[in-house]
């Protein structure tokens, strides 16, 4: 399986290419405040003295090694470059479809102001804990050297590329459920590559992943988001194929009105 999702993730490069840098205002479906408080109900950070961080060098020399393997390594450095531009060109090969504003608007606007709202769940715990990041513990340069200093600034825990690539993964299987399998294990890679990258411990991965699962059933109590979703849902079986007769007029008739606003 591992070999396989390795495979599929090295032939996104190709498949699709960087999309667009969207410029226009998120139009988030929660503000930061109304979005799950962290520091009230997820665990700090280990200390460092305790087992947990114990686990967390090891894993931090298990991505130490795993730079060795360099196709893996390449992925980890592609992953580093934070943003929906990312993020479209890594899961649209798993997610079987191009991604992009003009192809799959609708899929592309749940995508990019979902994971803007998940995003913000982790900006009081970062602020609050500021960890300080592996690299800096060790004083080792990581696989990206020129985010470092920013880095230096940016609390580890949790950690917000993972949050990101989770919540990715969450919302488009939920599009695409009979591809859920391949996303969900390009989404574990995603925040693999924080360990490979060294920018982040375990456990800071594995509370990025437990609040970007929170964030996304927080996104379901909105029914802005219900209806940009189930919208999403009519997008991708239209492109599919897989719509009915009723979908497919629904869908067009959508997209003429879409089409008309935009002029």
């Amino acid at each position: 399986m591992k070999k396989q999702m390795l495979t599929v993730v090295m032939l996104t490069a190709t498949v699709c290419a960087s999309a667009q840098s969207d410029k226009t205002p998120v139009n988030a479906y929660f503000t930061t405040s109304e979005m799950p408080d962290m520091l009230k109900w997820c665990p700090a950070p280990p200390d460092t003295i305790g087992a947990a961080f114990a686990f967390d060098i090891m894993q931090y020399m298990w991505g130490k090694q795993m730079r060795n393997d360099k196709e893996r390594a390449d992925i980890a450095i592609r992953d580093a470059v934070y943003g929906l531009d990312c993020i479209i060109r890594e899961f649209s090969e798993p997610f079987g479809m191009k991604i992009s504003k003009e192809e799959t608007p609708e899929i592309y606007k749940v995508l990019r102001e979902g994971t803007a709202t998940c995003d913000s769940i982790c900006t009081m715990p970062k602020k609050y804990y500021m960890r300080r990041r592996p690299f800096m513990r060790f004083q080792e340069q990581t696989l990206t050297p020129d985010d470092e200093a920013s880095l230096r600034k940016n609390g580890s825990y949790p950690s917000g590329h993972t949050i990101l690539g989770w919540s990715a993964a969450l919302l488009l299987s939920e599009i695409n459920p009979d591809r859920a399998d391949t996303i969900l294990a390009r989404g574990l890679m995603y925040g693999d590559s924080r360990l490979i990258v060294g920018a982040h411990w375990q456990s800071d991965v594995n509370a990025g992943r437990l609040a970007a699962s929170a964030a996304y059933a927080r996104l379901h109590t909105s029914e802005r988001f219900l209806e940009q979703m189930r919208l999403a849902r009519q997008e991708y079986r239209c492109k599919a194929g897989l719509a009915t007769i009723v979908e497919m007029k629904a869908y067009k008739k959508a997209a003429k009105k879409r089409a008309k606003a935009n002029k």
